[in-house]
């Protein structure tokens, strides 16, 4: 092809994207499968959010709000913040993408963890940029080695928390000590779209450094608690002047009407939130017990996911999962080989995982 691709485009490797489940049946001959790959709510959406859209369909001849009065207005008001600090996208995803298109040129730094969300990466070399990891330790953000990466040309710091794949998260302290080493002029970003599985006691919470210097970004998503992932939607606080060069920047009509009106619905099921996080964390406690009676290591997770170590290549346990019907996340291309990821399922999903789990193990144990 005699078109002309720029190299940072060239050499960029997409994110991965899991085939449909109806494919994956397909292909594997298998039918009833389970999915605990993508960290999604067990429950599914929220039954408010699905009444909402059932009562907005007759209205899909219109185009969506393009400022997202509604959601920004009842956004505003749940987190005490002011609606000029909020922008919305289509999912999370989208404003991280915002983020970096405003903010980094080409021959510009971004800052992230290793591993961690992989489309910081992908999305900093789309523009340009140049992506700098730096290692975690013990599976956390090591907050001293990033500090220690800041260079004239830094723009944005990138941190998950609670990361992903790991679940660990970063303590107040830690966050107090490190923001005192970022320039004023580097965007700190939080995203914090497992926030509402986490004990904020001790978890560093992004909007209360809105407005203070160095910059906060704070990313939250209605996709992992309120169970809304098919339909993206997120939205970032953050000071008003860093959201108004977003919002030049941002696509009108970029979060359909749908969504808005499910997302709207969602902050109010209360309840469904509730049982959610209960689902979980009861969820969390038998996985964990059961995967020691296995003699597995499990990491500490503050998410609805958590990673194990299975002692063979992620692939091939990820394989025979699959040849049984469960489909969970192998890790490799977040460079750890040996690691699967599952999120936190209903409890005939939790036990159907540790059933499939334990055939395969014993499997592999014997084909040496």
């Amino acid at each position: 092809m005699g078109i002309r691709v720029p190299d940072n485009i060239a050499t960029l490797k997409p994110y991965p994207p899991g085939k449909p489940l109806e494919e994956l049946e397909r292909e594997y001959g298998i039918s009833d499968s389970i999915k605990l790959a993508s960290n999604e709510n067990p429950l599914g959406p929220s039954p408010m959010a699905l009444e909402a859209i059932h009562k907005y369909l007759k209205n899909l001849g219109r185009y969506p709000d393009g400022s997202g009065f509604y959601l920004r207005e009842r956004l505003s008001q749940r987190l005490g913040v002011d609606e000029s600090s909020i922008v919305l996208g289509n999912g999370s995803n989208e404003i991280i993408d915002l983020v970096i298109r405003t903010f980094v040129q080409p021959g510009d730094e971004v800052l992230m963890s290793e591993p961690t969300f992989l489309v910081y990466r992908l999305m900093t070399q789309a523009v340009g940029g140049r992506p700098v990891q730096v290692g975690q330790k013990s599976f956390a953000h090591d907050l001293e080695a990033i500090a220690d990466a800041f260079t004239p040309r830094t723009r944005i710091v990138f941190l998950d928390n609670p990361n992903n794949p790991s679940g660990s998260v970063i303590n107040r302290k830690d966050f107090e000590n490190f923001r005192g080493r970022v320039p004023e002029d580097v965007l700190i970003v939080l995203d914090e779209a497992y926030m509402e599985f986490a004990d904020t006691e001790q978890t560093v919470v992004g909007l209360e450094y809105l407005n203070l210097s160095p910059p906060v970004v704070s990313l939250r998503t209605f996709s992992k608690a309120y169970g809304l992932a098919g339909l993206r939607i997120g939205y970032g606080v953050m000071p008003s002047e860093v959201a108004g060069y977003l919002n030049r920047v941002r696509q009108p009509f970029n979060v359909n009407s749908l969504a808005q009106v499910a997302a709207l619905a969602a902050l109010d099921d209360e309840p469904f939130l509730q049982e959610t996080q209960k689902v979980v964390r009861e969820g969390l406690a038998f996985l964990y017990r059961e995967l020691a009676e296995m003699k597995l290591r499990t990491l500490p997770t503050q998410t609805n996911f958590f990673l194990i170590e299975v002692g063979y290549e992620a692939r091939k346990v990820y394989e025979a999962m699959l040849r049984r019907g469960v489909i969970i996340r192998a890790m490799n291309s977040y460079g750890l080989d040996n690691y699967i990821r599952i999120s936190v399922g209903r409890p005939e999903e939790n036990q159907r995982f540790l059933n499939a789990l334990k055939e395969v193990m014993k499997e592999l144990k014997e084909d040496g």
